[in-house]
């Protein structure tokens, strides 16, 4: 997978650079700042982008802002977004307006190497990973759905497991039950929730955006009808 890194700590960035070569995976660039990534996403053409949230030279919300911009140009260019802590506007800001593959994980999570490699090929496939403890904080204050309310705790526990990013695969492994049994579940999961084929946007990322309270914005970019 071609990746470009936009991470300011030269540790971090020098340290992603390395573990993601030993992974077979190819850095064809790493930017210490927001200046220049829209011409190195043009001219490298990566297949996914890391990008921390706070970056010079306000170190705020630079980060977030240029994922924002890139989903402008390229609606799917896989973003993952490393953060140093939870920073609830800025996760619900970015999952709220992001049709295409991505991943908002804390940078602790880089210490697992194997979660995080895990993660990288998650969202450079199309998937959404989102931390755990993003998940929680984002539910602590989410708004009340009623769609919610119909559906059965298995299908409730199979949606939080999708929230925090899990292929079917892995959702199958953690409840001990078949993969064929997780993908009936999920398409329950639609249908309680009014996700049919052709609805606006990825039903999986619709669906995750319901159990989070995050509203999706009305003129979301179409993102395909997504399968379980």
């Amino acid at each position: 997978m071609r990746i470009l890194i936009c991470e300011d700590n030269v540790l971090l960035r020098e340290g992603l650079q390395r573990l993601l070569i030993e992974a077979d995976h190819e850095v064809v660039a790493a930017l210490p700042d927001t200046r220049g990534l829209g011409e190195a996403v043009r001219d490298q053409r990566p297949d996914l982008v890391i990008l921390d949230v706070r970056l010079p030279p306000t170190f705020t919300d630079e980060g977030i802002r240029a994922a924002l911009a890139l989903r402008k140009h390229w609606q799917q260019l896989p973003i993952l977004v490393l953060s140093q802590y939870v920073e609830e506007r800025y996760a619900t800001d970015l999952i709220a307006q992001s049709a295409g593959a991505l991943g908002y994980l804390l940078k602790d999570r880089v210490a697992d190497v194997d979660e995080f490699l895990d993660s990288i090929d998650e969202v450079g496939s199309g998937g959404t990973v989102l931390d755990p403890e993003v998940v929680s904080q984002l539910l602590g204050r989410r708004q009340r759905d009623s769609r919610l309310d119909e559906l059965t705790p298995r299908e409730r526990e199979v949606l939080e497991l999708m929230a925090e990013g899990r292929s079917n695969g892995a959702i199958a492994k953690h409840m001990f039950i078949s993969e064929g049994s997780v993908e009936k579940h999920i398409s329950q999961v639609f249908q309680k929730l009014g996700l049919q084929h052709g609805a606006s946007g990825n039903r999986r990322v619709l669906a995750v955006l319901a159990f989070l309270g995050v509203e999706m914005p009305e003129d979301a970019d179409d993102a395909g009808g997504g399968s379980a």
